[in-house]
């Protein structure tokens, strides 16, 4: 009975459910955009009520177009946008505040006012640069700026989680748990023993009894079972549980050191696996876990995070009104030949990997009257490109190892022309897998593995296919003259931001 393993996928801008079979192949999908609410400059939010609801509905679409139910599905599998954080009532379900999302800026004063000795101890106990971005700042905002929130976690009734800790107890009914890679973008979380650090706590001044449960990224033990109320209208154990560029290094099947994945979503996630080690970066990356299968040790990564990419494009059309629809940028920027000198740098949330400066916002530069919308389409997918190249930069100096070949996924992989300006601006081919959404395959992959649905990885790898490669046509030095402009253009980006 039990043919398929199920997915859910909760993003930045949407939520979609994915069932797929053994060879890894797709077999039912729906998904739905939610809103983005923008209070303030530099304030992201989302209504949890809202992406709870799209889960729901995305679920029961899903299912029945597909003819299949809960006894279909050997177990389900969730994975989320990682940082963005909320609040809820333990006894009543409801949030306290919207949730917080990671693009969000508002905590850069409480980061910035860390001391030395704090910011040193987070490096080293979590492997993350404080920053915004993460979800210890936002949690410690919502303690302070939100009426009740405090006297209530205190007592143990008001529940801190991530986009993932909010689906599972929605779906199971009150399970309180996280995975190590969502618990390790908190700044709370010890990389190495894969628990809450007390010292930590103290440091944001964060109750333990609201944290979740840790446990392993793919779990033979489930995180629990679906209601029978519930959208899968059964009882479906729910086995995996990873943040969405974790999930796709998965999808990637990047499980051996040295595999990397490139994530193109509403931010860029740039992944390399450096196995049972932990590697500190020099060079403004990230230490991360990958995953944790069952029992087995953790298995860590280096990873380049960058902030606008995909929402880059979203800009274009919502704000500014040039496209009618994201699709719309191909065409566009296929009009021109090149960007006709015109470099766009989306720091709308500063700049994360490898920059890391709050006080960064965006630029357009090197605008003349000859520039069109066309030139500035092609200079957004450039950003993209040009961003992960720094990001490449970065890794190959931690690693030491240069890039043969980059894996790439995320919605943005179907642009072939932003594709082959990444592989023409790095100078390697680009490799796209028949299955682009990589992020709900791992999910899938993760809950499979601890149902027993796949043996092991090996399996996984046996489901991998490439569906196209790019190769670059540009000449070295065409490559390093657009690199040089391209650094020079971010330099004009930087103390914009009043952070005090």
């Amino acid at each position: 009975m039990n043919r398929y393993v199920g997915a859910i996928d909760q993003g930045t801008t949407s939520t979609r459910f994915m069932v797929f079979d053994h060879a890894g192949s797709v077999v039912a999908r729906h998904q739905l955009e939610h809103e983005q609410i923008l209070p303030k400059p530099g304030w992201v939010e989302h209504d949890p009520t809202e992406i709870w609801e799209r889960t729901r509905t995305v679920v029961g679409t899903a299912l029945a177009r597909a003819g299949l139910t809960a006894a279909d599905l050997a177990a389900v599998g969730v994975t989320n946008q990682r940082e963005t954080t909320l609040v809820w009532n333990r006894h009543t379900g409801r949030p306290y505040y919207n949730a917080i999302v990671w693009q969000d800026t508002r905590t850069d004063r409480l980061i910035a006012d860390l001391d030395d000795e704090h910011t040193e101890l987070i490096r080293k106990r979590t492997g993350l640069r404080p920053a915004p971005y993460f979800s210890g700042g936002k949690l410690r905002w919502i303690l302070d700026n939100v009426e009740g929130v405090r006297a209530d976690a205190e007592r143990g009734d008001a529940l801190f989680g991530t986009i993932d800790s909010w689906l599972i107890w929605n779906l199971t009914g009150g399970t309180h748990v996280t995975d190590p890679t969502n618990a390790s973008r908190t700044m709370l979380m010890d990389l190495r023993t894969l628990r809450w650090d007390e010292e930590l706590l103290r440091v944001f001044d964060i109750p333990a009894a609201m944290l979740p449960v840790i446990a392993p990224s793919s779990n033979p033990a489930g995180y629990g079972t679906t209601m029978p109320d519930g959208p899968f209208g059964g009882m479906v154990t729910i086995a995996g549980a990873l943040g969405d560029q974790q999930a796709a290094a998965v999808g990637q099947v990047c499980f051996r050191p040295g595999e990397a994945k490139n994530t193109y979503g509403t931010g860029n996630f740039l992944m390399l696996n450096t196995g049972t080690d932990i590697v500190d970066s020099t060079h403004g990356l990230l230490t991360t876990v990958a995953y944790q299968f069952g029992d087995d040790a953790p298995a860590y990564a280096l990873e380049g995070s960058i902030a606008v990419t995909g929402s880059a494009v979203q800009w274009l059309r919502d704000q500014l009104g040039i496209i009618a629809g994201a699709a719309q940028i191909e065409d566009m920027a296929a009009q021109v030949d090149d960007s006709g000198g015109v470099y766009f740098v989306p720091a709308f949330s500063g700049l994360f990997a490898p920059y890391w400066r709050p006080d960064a916002r965006g630029a357009v530069v090197g605008l003349s009257r000859y520039s069109n919308n066309a030139h500035l389409a092609r200079a957004t997918l450039e950003s993209i490109a040009y961003q992960t190249r720094d990001v490449v930069e970065a890794m190959q100096r931690d690693a030491g190892t240069r890039l043969s070949t980059l894996r790439v996924d995320g919605g943005v992989t179907v642009n072939n022309l932003a594709m082959q300006i990444q592989a023409d601006l790095l100078g390697v081919p680009v490799s796209r897998p028949v299955v682009a959404e990589t992020t709900a395959l791992g999910a899938a992959y993760a809950a499979g593995l601890a149902a027993g649905f796949w043996a092991g990885t090996d399996e996984l790898r046996s489901n991998w296919h490439e569906d196209l490669r790019w190769l670059p046509t540009w000449s070295d030095a065409d490559r390093e003259r657009g690199y040089t402009r391209w650094l020079k253009a971010v330099e004009r980006t930087l103390g914009w931001a009043d952070l005090d």
